[in-house]
């Protein structure tokens, strides 16, 4: 999610991956309707600072930009929304929340079922960082982006690595296009990273269309996905240098649903 334009790779999918055995972590979003994410796993990032990607909401902890509703197409009837609403004045709010110092993982499957906005300026995105990024900043702890959506681009998944060297418009991505015209939009996906040493996979739908290791890197560059565990991000952007901002096209409220996150070890 810390990102510039990015250099934009397509790809089919490829073969089919499971994950193994139960969640080593989960959240379903079971609570009642109009209740807060869960705070004893998830914890607000608040302001308006553009968050190095010159983006235009301020993220709050209001339940008008995050809460759980009734919705017959998750799986357990009830899903997590992040909403971005236009204000009055003609600002954003939106919510961002964060797994930071609640809970991190290595290595594993980490999995979404995820109902992505569309429209000119929205970015929506399921993202990870590394747990050390206090002593070790940005880029060099390592991002490990699952899912990013430009609203633009409806249809079109892009999954995404940035570390030491090729970081921002230099992170290592590919891009996967539902088939038929069809949008992230219309119907829920499932969308998940299998993390192993040395070795990272993106999948759809149970389907893997991007694959990274070491050697997959630019010359004389550091792979810093086997040194520290990763939390786990959900939020919902409005502009930004890469999507761009919203216009006359662009409606509001937007709403990004999410029907569970869910983690499957080994772990480290």
């Amino acid at each position: 999610m810390n990102r510039f334009p990015l250099f934009l790779l397509t790809s089919s999918l490829l073969a089919m991956t499971s994950p193994a055995s139960t969640p080593v972590w989960q959240d379903e979003f079971n609570q009642p309707a109009g209740s807060a994410p869960d705070p004893a796993k998830w914890v607000h990032d608040l302001g308006d600072n553009g968050w190095g990607n010159k983006e235009l909401q301020t993220y709050t902890a209001a339940r008008e930009n995050s809460f759980i509703v009734d919705d017959p197409e998750a799986t357990d009837g009830k899903a997590l929304v992040l909403k971005a609403v236009r204000t009055a004045t003609g600002g954003y709010t939106s919510a961002r929340l964060k797994t930071h110092g609640k809970f991190a993982t290595g290595y594993g499957r980490i999995e979404a079922r995820l109902k992505l906005p569309k429209g000119q300026g929205i970015w929506p995105a399921f993202w990870m960082l590394a747990d050390n990024i206090g002593p070790v900043p940005w880029p060099a702890c390592g991002e490990i982006d699952v899912v990013e959506l430009i609203g633009h681009q409806p249809g079109t998944l892009y999954g995404t690595l940035h570390g030491p060297g090729y970081s921002g418009q230099h992170g290592i991505s590919k891009s996967t296009v539902l088939p038929n015209g069809a949008n992230f939009s219309e119907a829920y996906h499932v969308f998940a990273v299998d993390w192993q040493p040395g070795k990272i996979e993106w999948l759809l739908d149970g389907k893997i269309y991007h694959t990274l290791t070491p050697a997959s890197l630019p010359a004389g560059t550091k792979w810093v996905f086997d040194d520290a565990k990763h939390f786990l991000l959900l939020n919902l952007a409005v502009g930004g240098a890469w999507p761009g901002y919203p216009d006359a096209t662009t409606q509001f409220p937007q709403e990004y649903r999410i029907d569970y996150v869910r983690v499957y070890g080994p772990g480290f």
